[in-house]
């Protein structure tokens, strides 16, 4: 029995007596393990399996450039971060922009609109379209990522990759997400089609904020961030 049959065999065992992914689980630690991570290959394990909750933030973190691939640099890199955290977050509290009675996710987007000089001159001012797709996004990472500095990079990163790395493919999601209804459910697509519903999709409330606050958040702890 070749290495991939006997692979393929025992994870189908695993799955049958429950153990779904131990063998996923095992070639994420193996990948885990070296001293320099492979970004690639972390990438493509990522969009192929669930990511185990155990290693999710780590990885999320490596992929998005918060920490280096060099594990020797990790906690070096993390007290940075650490402390960029508490003076941005001091700043805003000194100019009375956050307080004790402020909610985690909206300490998170003054924090993010003061780094990029976006902080508006109070408060009270209204939020933009902008602001509200990263408060969706980041109320459901509050749900995944228990660390409030930790969840807060992985927001801030996660939000610039989404507004520099993608936003040109933005606008195509719709065409493309009809493509797929077609080869997957043609008949719907007809229907909704028919009835004048495909243009009246919430597709900015999808793809502009990733399905936060669409779908729950187990189905989107699986993603890599790659």
């Amino acid at each position: 029995m070749t290495e991939d049959s006997q692979r393929n065999f025992r994870s189908v065992y695993y799955e049958k007596v429950g153990f779904r992914g131990v063998e996923e689980k095992k070639s994420l630690e193996i990948l885990l393990k070296d001293d320099c991570l492979d970004i690639e290959k972390l990438c493509t394990f990522s969009q192929r399996f669930p990511l185990p909750s155990m290693y999710r933030a780590l990885v999320w973190k490596v992929l998005l450039g918060i920490l280096p691939p060099h594990h020797e640099s990790h906690a070096q890199v993390m007290k940075y971060r650490k402390e960029q955290y508490s003076d941005v977050l001091h700043a805003l509290k000194v100019i009375r922009f956050v307080s004790e009675a402020t909610t985690q996710v909206e300490v998170y987007l003054r924090m993010y609109q003061l780094e990029s000089g976006k902080l508006p001159r109070s408060p009270s001012f209204p939020l933009e379209p902008e602001d509200e797709v990263f408060l969706a996004i980041s109320k459901a990472m509050e749900e995944m990522v228990e660390d409030s500095v930790d969840c807060y990079w992985i927001i801030r990163c996660f939000v610039n990759q989404l507004n520099n790395k993608y936003r040109d493919s933005l606008p195509q999601l719709p065409k493309a997400f009809e493509q797929y209804l077609n080869l997957e459910d043609s008949r719907l697509l007809t229907h909704l089609k028919t009835c004048s519903a495909v243009s009246k999709l919430p597709y900015d409330l999808w793809f502009k904020r990733c399905f936060a606050g669409c779908l729950p958040e187990s189905s989107l702890q699986r993603q890599g961030l790659g």
